[in-house]
Formats: structure tokens, sequence, C-alpha cells
């Protein structure tokens, strides 16, 4: 199994997962020409794809998903509140998959494992994919820590991890009081020692890719995020890798 990034950030996400023939794209919320281009970066055409997941109905996760379906004639799986949430960007879309986040499916080669998140949507949920040997962790956009969550994100070999912020970066910053109330809230994103704090408790032994993501511009840095999760696994910094806005990153193979 091999994965890589178009892109991390509140300007548009995209995860790419491939193994043993099949390619999912996890997220897209690049416009059609930006998606192509980002994609040709990492050597991927476009109809290349055999479907495409949706985590939540937010603009950056979203918002390219319907026209990269429609142009490709590619399935779209989601929750039924997020097809629910987002009936008129999905509008057109030909095969839409409604998934169970407590039910796991299949898409060719890869097992998806979809896990239920606290966040400011209709059903969000997020991914941990599989292929029987190896497991790979998508979670970005959850404002706080479940029981369920942990359990789920045990003994993974690669995660991509939400840092979305600093807490005192966010505290003094010019976002409007309401807004940071929202970013930091339970149902808001991921702190680096919110995140720092899940590493730390799960089982790692077969770790061997963590990608620091869905980092904000304004209210963190890549160094801090880096800082957290190293000192969570007790590694040294070069090992942590971050996913960044404009070149997410390259491929990883587990």
């Amino acid at each position: 199994m091999r994965f890589a990034s178009l892109g991390s950030g509140s300007e548009g996400n995209g995860l790419v997962v491939e193994c043993g023939g099949t390619r999912l794209l996890a997220d897209c919320g690049f416009g059609l020409a930006d998606t192509v281009a980002r994609l040709a970066r990492l050597g991927v055409e476009a109809e290349s794809f055999d479907a495409v997941l949706v985590t939540h109905e937010h603009d950056d996760h979203v918002g390219g998903v319907a026209r990269f379906a429609r142009k490709y004639k590619k399935p779209v799986w989601l929750t039924h509140g997020t097809l629910q949430a987002s009936m008129a960007v999905m509008s057109g879309v030909a095969n839409v998959q409604v998934f169970d986040c407590h039910q796991r499916f299949s898409i060719g080669a890869i097992e998806v494992e979809p896990y239920t998140v606290p966040h400011d949507a209709r059903e969000p949920s997020q991914f941990v994919f599989g292929d029987g040997n190896v497991r790979l962790g998508l979670l970005t956009d959850a404002g706080s820590l479940t029981v369920h969550m942990r359990e789920v994100l045990n003994n993974l070999d690669g995660f991509v991890l939400e840092c979305n912020h600093d807490p005192e970066l966010l505290r003094n910053s010019s976002y409007p009081e309401r807004l940071k109330q929202r970013v930091g809230g339970r149902f808001g994103h991921l702190s680096n020692e919110t995140a720092a704090e899940l590493l730390a408790g799960l089982e790692r032994g077969r770790l061997k890719h963590v990608v620091a993501a869905h980092l904000s511009q304004k209210n963190n840095r890549p160094a801090l995020a880096v800082a957290a999760l190293a000192r969570a696994l007790s590694c040294t910094e070069d090992w942590i890798c971050v996913a960044d806005q404009a070149q997410g990153f390259d491929w990883r193979e587990i």
C-alpha cells in the first residue's frame, strides 16, 4: 500500500491511497483543473481512480468531488448525513454509494473502515484503509477524542493525523471570538497537543509513517506540530512528515 496527498488545509484536501491495483481518492477540495495538475505531480491520471470517498460536507473536502466524479464517471462514497448536507453540490453525480459509519466495506483490493468523529458536520466520518496486512489511518476535522476513535486507530502502519492549531496562537489570533471557540471546541479541530495525546496513547509498535495534516496557516507552525508529535513518539523530529497546503506530500509506502 502507498499513499500521497494532493494538499491539506483549509483551502483544500485530498489523499490518494492505492493497493493491489485499486486506487482511491479520499476527499477532493480543489477545482477540477487544480486537482488534475496535483495528480499529475504524483504521476497519477485522473481516469485511474476506482472511487472517491468523502469525509464530510465542508467545502475544503467536498468542493471538487462532484465535478471530478462527473467528468471521469467515478462513484462517490459518503454517509447519508453527508449526502443530505451536500445535495446541491452532488447534483449530477450518477453513481452515489452510501455507507454506514459502523460497517466496513471493500472497494477492489482495499478494505475501508469508516469511523465517527466529533465535528460540526451532519454525519462526519474518517477512514482506516487496509489490505489484510497493513493499515493506514486518516484523521482530520475532529474537535476532540473518543474511546471509539482510540480503539479504531490502534495498531496502524501509517497515520495521517490532524494538527490543526497551536492553542496559544489561536487565542492570540485575529479570529473573531466565536470562530476561536468553534475551532478550539469539542466539534472543531485537533490541536497539536490533542493530536500528540492521541498518538501517545495508541498501540503503535507497527507505526512506520506519521504525517501531520490540516495545519492552520494562521494558527500553527510546522515546527510546533512536528515537535509535539515527536515528543509523543519519543522520536527525532525528522521522522515526522508535514502535509503542506500547496504540495501535500509525496508517495509514502507501507
